[in-house]
């Protein structure tokens, strides 16, 4: 009887449905592990070090624009191109630059060459996903998982990106400390070992990229011929259609349907990806220090339990959207935390605004399992790479100017409003996409509704 019971705990959070998966699966969650620890560490003290170099707010608000809009040159190149260059190879590549990218923030003090490292290796200025790893990694996932099984593995997949960022901000923030207050670093020589980890990082993911196996790769999609008459037949073939150059043929195509669905989710992630950008983490954990003067170590400490937080709570959200469904739970989950996000400035006490924090923390990511689950079941198959790595580029454009607008405000000694403002346009966000998608059935519904509905022959 126990035994039932705790099979079927682990059946509800999905964790069995990890361990049955592929060992691709897997080390794809390996690798988001990896390179979500070299993100918290960074976000922690990326502000914090920009600012010992004598930049000034104004400036670093900019930096993480341009950030952004570099990386969303480089992002829908990579997921356009991803499938037809190989999967495998794109991750790699992009680990190798993350790597690169680390060890020229140990050696250079320089705004402009920062800039150009933060762009070609994913330096990320929310501690969230700004690259084009995401897409390319939940369109491999989509491909090895079960329909029935998506939401358990993108749970997971997300989980171990919280837990990652939780253990790195810890670990971040102490370790600076440590390196400072006993060793007696200087404060830059100590923020630029966790740049160091960062370029180790990137090494990590490389060897996990190229342990992944064929199976990760695109499948190519076979038309079906056209039964042809040989009457009517052209003795020469049809040559009415010019065949397809060698870049075109490596772009997937987008059906009409897809198009309409894409355009609507594009509309309404700019509004939530606007607002991230104007309380991206690495802003969060500056206006924490700056208000309640906190130095690394207890800073580390608050956000990795905010983020280990979030990471407990991933796994609920795969069991609520099985009851559910993924819109409802996408929405009633985020809808919480935007209102404590808006919230959280207001106080002047640091046990009132970290209880803000915690409590937004405890429902911010419940919304990304199902998220992925209705993106990879919304768009055809041969379409998820593509759509996914646009979906991303959208959310990364509308981010950029979220930045600059919160180091303005920050330089006026009024970030809190850019808080707030986020706040209010999640929530708005969140009843769109309840108004929009609320009764919008997935392919896998529709086409077993059609199979049912037809006639017997």
């Amino acid at each position: 009887m126990a035994f039932h019971f705790h099979l079927k705990i682990l059946e509800e959070i999905g964790l069995s449905s990890l361990w049955s998966s592929t060992l691709d699966t897997k080390l794809l969650c390996m690798q988001r592990f990896a390179r979500h620890f070299g993100y918290g560490g960074v976000a922690l003290i990326l502000v914090a070090y920009l600012d010992e170099l004598s930049i000034s707010k104004t400036r670093i608000g900019l930096f993480m624009t341009l950030t952004l809009v570099g990386d969303i040159i480089i992002s829908l190149f990579l997921t356009a191109f991803a499938d037809g260059l190989g999967r495998k190879a794109t991750l790699a590549l992009g680990a190798l630059l993350m790597s690169a990218s680390g060890v020229i923030f140990t050696l250079s003090g320089n705004y402009w060459v920062l800039l150009l490292a933060a762009v070609f290796g994913v330096i990320s200025p929310s501690g969230n996903e700004i690259g084009p790893f995401r897409a390319i990694e939940e369109s491999i996932l989509a491909q090895l998982t079960p329909v029935a099984k998506r939401g358990d593995i993108y749970a997971w997949y997300s989980l171990t990106g919280s837990a990652a960022i939780a253990c790195a901000m810890a670990l971040s923030g102490w370790l600076v400390k440590h390196l400072r207050d006993d060793l007696k670093w200087t404060s830059i020589g100590s923020y630029r070992v966790i740049f160091w980890g960062y370029a180790i990082v990137g090494i990590v993911k490389f060897l996990l990229a190229i342990s992944l196996s064929k199976a990760v790769e695109a499948n190519e999609e076979k038309e079906t011929p056209t039964a042809v008459d040989p009457e009517t037949a052209p003795l020469l073939g049809d040559n009415s259609e010019e065949p397809e150059s060698s870049i075109r043929a490596l772009l997937p195509k987008i059906s009409v349907e897809s198009r309409a669905i894409i355009l609507n989710l594009c509309l309404l992630f700019a509004v939530d990806s606007f607002a991230a950008g104007l309380a991206p983490i690495s802003w969060i954990t500056f206006f924490f220090k700056d208000k309640f003067s906190l130095s690394e170590g207890k800073l580390g400490t608050i956000f990795f339990v905010t983020s280990a937080i979030t990471a407990v709570s991933i796994p609920l959200a795969s069991s609520i959207a099985k009851r559910f469904g993924n819109i409802k739970t996408m929405v009633f989950t985020h809808l919480p935390s935007s209102i404590f996000l808006a919230l959280m400035p207001i106080p002047s006490s640091l046990p009132l605004a970290a209880t803000f924090l915690i409590l937004r923390s405890s429902t911010v990511s419940m919304d990304s399992a199902p998220r992925t689950a209705f993106l990879a079941a919304v768009v055809l198959p041969h379409e998820r790479t593509a759509v996914m790595g646009l979906l991303n580029v959208v959310r990364t454009s509308a981010q950029c100017i979220g930045p600059l607008i919160s180091g303005v405000l920050a330089g006026k000694n009024a970030i809190g409003w850019a808080f707030v403002a986020a706040g209010c346009l999640k929530a708005t966000y969140d009843m769109g996409m309840l108004a929009v998608f609320a009764g919008h059935k997935m392919r896998e519904e529709r086409n077993a509704e059609d199979e049912d509905n037809a006639p017997e022959r």
